[in-house]
């Protein structure tokens, strides 16, 4: 498998793979860490949660069939956007020891070098 498909491939399974894992309990855990991180209710932190599955889902079948600079740097936008969200309703996810935020700074980097000059990595 060449290094840029392999590169892809991996990004569209972290992508589905947050979604599996967000949806795997019905967003139950996901529900009780917004809950409890920033009393924010049920209805809402649903809400966000399924926010956060559906762009999820959306940005894997972008990577998966229209690979190129403007999905990555769709991509890019929304890791960032995500990032600084999660950081600022629970600022400890940084601590968390599976990298739950540290993560998205090797993923960053990766979506940078495929999106290339022009998307020529794509």
């Amino acid at each position: 498998m060449r290094p840029t498909l392999a590169a892809r491939a991996s990004l569209v399974l972290l992508w589905w793979g947050t979604v599996a894992a967000s949806l795997h309990d019905g967003g139950a855990a996901g529900i009780a860490l917004l809950r409890q991180a920033t009393g924010m209710g049920p209805v809402a932190a649903l809400a966000l949660v399924l926010l956060g599955c559906a762009w999820d889902s959306a940005i894997g079948l972008l990577l998966l069939l229209r690979p190129g600079a403007f999905t990555y740097r769709l991509a890019m936008a929304g890791v960032i956007g995500m990032t600084l969200l999660a950081t600022a309703l629970v600022p400890t996810l940084w601590l968390d020891p599976f990298g739950a935020l540290l993560k998205n700074l090797p993923v960053l980097a990766l979506m940078a070098l495929m999106s290339g000059k022009d998307g020529a990595w794509a």
